[in-house]
């Protein structure tokens, strides 16, 4: 579909995150860091699963796709971010706009749906264990996988397709990347119906996934409370702790990014909530999941031990 038809707007200027010269420097050498441990972090936990036969099971299965996710979405985001800190002009090109929507959307969508299936596997684990090989086989993990990619490309799509639809007569994002909220204030004709299936898709996608995580987790505790021994269920907790976490920290920051009006929250608030969920939380998932589990710390240990020996 050419984009003229759509537009007279032919490419954008990011606004970044602040105005004030003097925080460029700063706020690059900060973000290319926070960039750095996140590539490292989630790179050497897809190898370091790779490398150790006794993490391929359904459990590291799902957290290497959730690392992959992770660094698919912040490299979708950051690269660009850390150009405009040293560019006198933050350009983008509208396709270049549209194709950071597009792909922003599919990985942070999958980002839902994976943490979803991260706590069913959690949940069949401690409440079923003796059926979780039958119920967690090979080929009912592919699909899981496929599915929860279908969704992130299915959501995607429909939203970046009604953005392609508006036409544009401003040309400045009040923000540090191409997202569809700031986007819609420089449209020339109304965004209801976009912003209605923004909000609904969200409301759908983050209330189905979050009540399908918390209904999985109420199940977990009462199984680990029914469990006699104290190592049982220190175990168990130690098992869903990281988890749990990374949940919190994600759909917390998204409800309020997209669960609410407009005008409930300052452009500052709302790029504080945006910079934890598209470059910190990237960072801190590997983190969470490794200092927090022995068979990763073992494995880190094994690995380690190996390449120096």
């Amino acid at each position: 579909m050419a984009t003229e038809n759509h537009s007279t707007v032919t490419e954008f200027i990011l606004q970044g995150l602040t105005e004030r010269p003097e925080l460029q420097l700063p706020l690059l050498f900060l973000f290319l860091g926070i960039y750095l441990v996140t590539m490292i972090g989630n790179l050497g936990m897809i190898t370091l699963i790779c490398l150790n036969a006794h993490l391929h099971t359904p459990m590291y299965y799902f957290l290497s796709n959730l690392s992959f996710v992770d660094l698919c979405y912040s490299s979708v985001i950051t690269p660009k971010m850390l150009v405009n800190f040293v560019s006198e002009k933050n350009i983008i090109s509208y396709a270049g706009c549209m194709s950071q929507v597009y792909l922003f959307l599919v990985f942070v969508i999958a980002e839902c749906y994976m943490l979803t299936v991260m706590a069913y596997d959690r949940y069949v684990a401690i409440c079923r264990p003796l059926f979780y090989n039958i119920i967690m086989s090979h080929r009912v993990c592919s699909l899981l996988m496929v599915g929860v990619y279908a969704m992130g490309f299915i959501g995607s799509t429909i939203e970046t397709g009604l953005m392609l639809k508006q036409s544009y007569c401003k040309h400045l994002i009040s923000y540090y990347f191409c997202e569809i909220l700031p986007m819609m204030k420089l449209t020339c004709s109304s965004t209801y119906h976009v912003e209605m299936t923004v909000f609904l898709l969200a409301g759908f996608n983050i209330i189905v996934t979050s009540l399908t995580v918390l209904i999985s987790y109420a199940f977990i505790l009462s199984s680990i409370l029914h469990i006699s021994t104290t190592g049982g269920r220190a175990k168990a907790f130690n098992t869903c702790s990281s988890h749990f976490a990374a949940v919190g920290i994600f759909y917390g920051t998204t409800a309020f990014m997209y669960l609410k009006p407009s005008t409930a929250s300052s452009l500052a608030q709302e790029n504080v909530a945006s910079v934890f969920y598209t470059t910190v939380i990237p960072m801190l998932n590997p983190l969470i999941y490794s200092l927090r589990n022995k068979e990763v710390k073992a494995a880190v240990q094994k690995t380690l031990r190996g390449k120096l020996f």
